[in-house]
């Protein structure tokens, strides 16, 4: 079931960052992430428009989406990991939005690859200033048909 984040859930939610950034991305140092938690935790998620996947009373996965269009986090659990939650919960803010952007590390090739499945396109490539490495900022939008 996905629904929207409740205030009780958030320490979950931010174990789910911390392990996953962790595992996906092992070409940066983890005290980035451990250094970035509190951040995250009091400034991010707090701001965002966060929507958790959630099953068994287990939290699975989560997206955080900031400034009605970024895509500022989306997570899943590394056990529930290719079983379509993550596109789920894409296909649920693909729902309320019309568009939708993020930002994704080159080297992060898994995610790219998802996002791509998704319907994201890469729209440019940055340097990103924190931690040295590049990443795509990738972009969907909305189809209009007209009749």
């Amino acid at each position: 079931m996905i629904k929207q984040l409740e205030d009780d859930e958030i320490e979950r939610v931010m174990n789910i960052w911390l392990t996953t950034n962790i595992n996906a991305h092992n070409f940066i140092q983890e005290e980035y992430w451990v250094r970035n938690y509190d951040l995250v935790k009091n400034e991010y998620i707090p701001n965002s428009k966060t929507f958790v996947y959630k099953e068994d009373d287990i939290i699975k996965a989560f997206i955080s989406i900031l400034e009605d269009s970024f895509i500022g986090a989306l997570f899943v659990l590394k056990e529930y990991q290719g079983q379509g939650i993550g596109k789920k919960l894409i296909n649920y803010c693909k729902k309320i939005y019309s568009n939708l952007e993020l930002a994704v590390y080159v080297q992060n090739t898994a995610s790219v690859n998802f996002y791509k499945h998704c319907g994201f396109e890469v729209k440019k490539e940055q340097n990103v200033e924190d931690t040295g490495f590049s990443e795509y900022i990738m972009e969907w939008v909305k189809k209009k048909y007209y009749i």
